[in-house]
């Protein structure tokens, strides 16, 4: 990867932050040949912080440290596109990214995965998802078993709310399936698209 650092007069390429997951934009840093080169060694996202006027690895004192994935070159070869697993907040105001946005996919099922995966290993005990894991993949199982005979069941009525409402339940409890099987969403719709590009 041949960058144009010598496009800037300080050298600095701006290097802009994507979580890899989410593709949720997370800060804008600078890096010059050293910082890249450091990063492409070390896999921790490293800039040239010009405040401090020296290499600065992202979390160096908050932990908050910035995996690399991917890097990518822009068509003028002059800026950086970082793609990272963050731990935890990158902004230094504590929040998700520098532009105060949550750092979750838009789409809400993903976020509700995320969601369900923050109520299996937390420690609420009155938690609902908590409670049916701790049942065990049996309880799940049955759960969806239930969700789905009442789904069918008002399927045959003309209550459309009521409709809804069963086939939320359905859907709820068939994502809690999913992690007891140690399995996402997306890995169904990859079985899903697979097929459709079979055909």
């Amino acid at each position: 990867m041949k960058v144009d650092f010598k496009k800037y007069v300080d050298g600095l390429a701006p290097a802009i932050v994507q979580d890899y997951t989410t593709q949720k934009v997370l800060m804008l840093g600078f890096m010059n040949e050293e910082s890249l080169k450091k990063t492409e060694e070390t896999g921790l996202v490293t800039f040239y912080s010009r405040s401090k006027k020296r290499l600065w690895t992202k979390g160096e004192e908050s932990g908050n440290q910035l995996q690399l994935r991917q890097i990518l070159l822009d068509c003028d070869k002059d800026t950086l596109l970082i793609k990272a697993d963050p731990k935890g907040p990158v902004c230094h105001t504590g929040a998700d990214t520098c532009w105060s946005e949550k750092n979750h996919k838009e789409d809400f099922l993903n976020y509700l995965e995320h969601i369900i995966e923050l109520r299996r290993t937390g420690v609420d005990e009155k938690s609902y998802v908590r409670q049916l894991f701790n049942k065990g993949i049996n309880k799940i199982a049955q759960k969806v078993g239930e969700e789905a005979v009442e789904l069918i069941i008002e399927s045959k009525d003309v209550n459309q709310a009521l409709f809804l409402n069963e086939a939320a339940d359905l859907l709820f409890h068939y994502l809690i399936l999913l992690q007891a099987k140690d399995c996402s969403l997306a890995d169904v719709v990859k079985v899903l698209e697979q097929r459709h590009q079979s055909k």
